[in-house]
């Protein structure tokens, strides 16, 4: 492989940047996720709160990661923040379950969004089971060939330079947004009282809502299981709002890092919060409650797009979310690479992936991660993988955030271009709800905190293996 450069070279602008987070953020999630959130509260009120909560929490670690982004202008992002605020083990945790599963899962559920949406033009790609083969013993889907066909392509058209991966993160991150303020346009012109009153009767009653044989039942919750509830339910936003970081993995190639990115991260994550929350308003004013909360294959925006446009919404929302995911996983294929690549430099990763090719790209980096998410596809556990590490995600950012407070300590005089905002209180406010999440899924929801913790902890013999590797090379 080509070694003709040996640094990132800084190209991309405060635009780009803004398109990086905010097509990243938006995937498959915000048309499907919130079924599930409303079979766990039952409640349009509570919808909107959690969806609420979780934009919240998402501009404030985005405003928190200002500073850390500003401090440490450099590929890597989170990786190096927690790596110079504690130690190098915990950067590597974070790295390691970082390549296990939460960016190449993240690529692997994006692309087979992409894959069944696709399903409404090839009926070979339907999610049935008569559309798959076997090798090996393993079943596999058409869909999930197609899945990897696009990773494949993203990562190869990715390793070509910043710029082929700048130009298609920009143009499909344009036409997603585009397209999403037309949903919600459409939706407030199609707006249905009679529906909208309806859903919000009995608005803050919290309750389970399941369904036997075609018959709805509503199981009101306690106050116990009403928190529990809504960790449960915020799995899904939280997923549905994550990867808004991924701009700090390619700060090297970021011009005027200590500004563009703390400013990239605050635009990019409030217009998506916005068009999320707003996103929401319209499925309730247009579709009844229980038809939202089990909709087929959870398709909640599928049933407002057909309640909007009639017959042909099924073919609109469908375009729409394959833009989305093209242009999502493009963002994350992109932006996931820079981790593996810090690493390498820090001889704590394959030393291949510290190399960058003719076109100042880390294409060993990108090449690995596309194996890992394309050995994710196959396994079909990706979905399962995701729902159960937005707990080890969110302990990762509460410990980021506190790290501002560690190195305004260690490193008090340490030039700070950008100081987080609202420090102390906002940052504070950060890591309380984010440990509360943390706890009640513990607590309630124990299924989505074990799977995580195992993947990470497996880290830690990784990373005494690749220390002593280093000392047997020096």
């Amino acid at each position: 492989m080509s070694q003709d450069s040996t640094s990132f070279k800084p190209s991309l602008g405060l635009f780009d940047a803004t398109m990086v987070v905010a097509g990243s953020m938006i995937g498959s999630g915000i048309f499907i996720v919130s079924a599930d959130m409303l079979k766990d509260m039952g409640s349009a009120g509570w919808l909107l709160v959690a969806w609420l909560i979780t934009g919240f929490m998402t501009l404030t670690a985005a405003l928190s990661y200002g500073e850390l982004s500003a401090m440490y202008p450099k590929a890597g992002g989170q990786y190096v923040y927690l790596k110079e605020a504690y130690n190098p083990l915990i950067g590597f945790l974070y790295g390691w379950s970082f390549f296990a599963v939460i960016q190449t899962g993240t690529i692997a559920a994006v692309a087979v969004g992409f894959a069944k949406f696709a399903g409404y033009f090839f009926p070979a790609l339907a999610w049935e089971d008569i559309n798959t083969f076997e090798v090996i013993g393993l079943k596999i889907h058409y869909a999930q060939l197609v899945a990897i066909v696009l990773i494949v392509l993203l990562t190869f058209i990715n390793t070509k330079g910043i710029k082929t991966g700048k130009f298609i993160q920009t143009i499909f991150t344009s036409t997603k947004l585009l397209s999403l303020f037309g949903l919600i346009i459409a939706g407030f012109i199609a707006f249905k009282w009679d529906v909208w009153n309806a859903n919000w009767q009995n608005a803050w009653t919290m309750q389970h809502l399941t369904k036997t044989k075609g018959t709805i039942s509503f199981e009101p919750l306690l106050i116990g299981a009403a928190l529990g509830a809504m960790a449960s339910a915020m799995v899904g936003s939280i997923f549905s709002s994550d990867a808004w970081n991924n701009v700090t993995f390619i700060a090297g190639e970021i011009k005027n890092p200590k500004r563009n990115i703390g400013l990239s991260l605050f635009l990019g994550t409030l217009i998506v919060t916005v068009i999320y929350v707003l996103t929401n308003v319209v499925y309730l004013a247009t579709v009844p409650l229980h038809e939202l909360a089990f909709a087929k294959d959870n398709r909640v925006a599928l049933s407002a797009s057909e309640a909007i446009f009639g017959s042909s919404g099924t073919i609109i929302i469908a375009v729409m979310i394959m833009i989305s995911t093209f242009g999502c996983n493009n963002g994350l294929i992109l932006a996931g690479a820079r981790v593996y690549y810090t690493m390498a430099q820090d001889k704590l990763f394959f030393k291949q992936a510290g190399t960058l090719n003719k076109n100042v790209v880390p294409e060993w980096s990108l090449w690995i991660q596309c194996a890992m998410a394309c050995v994710l596809c196959l396994s079909g556990k990706y979905g399962d993988l995701l729902d159960m590490v937005s707990f080890i995600v969110v302990i990762f950012y509460v410990l980021t955030i506190a790290g501002i407070f560690i190195l305004r300590k260690k490193y008090p005089d340490a030039d700070r271009p950008y100081k987080a905002f609202g420090y102390p209180v906002l940052p504070l406010v950060y890591i309380l709800m984010g440990s509360s999440f943390c706890t009640l899924l513990i607590l309630y929801k124990p299924q989505f905190t074990w799977p995580g913790l195992i993947i990470t902890l497996i880290g830690i013999p990784l990373y005494y293996l690749a220390v002593s590797n280093k000392k047997s090379t020096e």
